[in-house]
């Protein structure tokens, strides 16, 4: 979270979180330095070095776990195109209809521009898959309260978002008999009830809970 935080042009903090989301998985020392390599590999000017094309000399070279340079280089030719087609990441989204719609469009969108292939570290929407990453991506730009959360995206409303779904937050969910105990996939059906479930106690901004239950999980809270 704290890489988005370091821009202040709107399409750099867009960037960020796309980019910081996508490899936030592994101990958090690890994704903390990856990142901050990632950004320095940027020249700490996301959008500028997407728009001018400078991800070209990027290598092959491994940037966190399983995402290498060769990723990040076929994120931002597809971030590219989503610029120049849409004008603005937000607007994408937002004129997709819907948080699931506009997922899908964001990663044909950037498939297109890379051959019509399909990257592992892009979840389908139209799967079953949590998408975990990016609804994590949209919390932070479409929030408005709390520091830690970003909400420059003013066209899409929180009551649209749905929750990031990790193995802390069902775990969390499951002992407040907020998910099924018995059913034990996060997936994305897991991602629809809890968040139905959420909006029961606040329609407006569901996913105001995130952050909470992330935080008992991770301290390995029991109920």
């Amino acid at each position: 979270m704290q890489f988005p935080h370091r821009y202040k042009k709107k399409e750099d903090i867009e960037v960020a979180a796309f980019l910081a989301a996508t490899i936030a998985w592994g101990r958090r020392d690890m994704i903390i330095r990856n990142c901050d390599r990632m950004f320095t590999l940027m020249q700490n000017r996301p959008h500028d070095f997407i728009m001018s094309g400078d991800f070209s000399g990027l290598g092959t070279k491994c940037v966190h776990r399983t995402f290498s340079e060769t990723d990040l280089k076929y994120y931002c030719r597809g971030l590219k195109a989503c610029y120049t087609t849409y004008g603005s990441l937000e607007s994408l989204f937002a004129g997709a209809g819907n948080v699931w719609a506009g997922m899908t469009v964001f990663r044909q969108t950037i498939a297109k521009a890379n051959k019509g292939l399909y990257s592992r570290h892009i979840a389908d929407a139209d799967s079953s898959s949590a998408c975990k990453r990016l609804n994590l991506s949209l919390r932070w730009l479409v929030r408005r309260e709390g520091p830690v959360d970003l909400g420059i995206w003013k066209s899409i409303p929180p009551a649209s978002l749905f929750i990031p779904l990790d193995i802390h937050v069902g775990r969390i969910a499951r002992q407040l008999g907020l998910l099924d105990p018995a059913r034990k996939s996060n997936d994305k059906k897991a991602v629809l009830a809890l968040t139905d479930k959420l909006r029961e106690f606040c329609p407006e901004d569901p996913v105001k809970y995130d952050f909470a239950m992330f935080g008992m999980g991770v301290a390995g809270e029991e109920f």
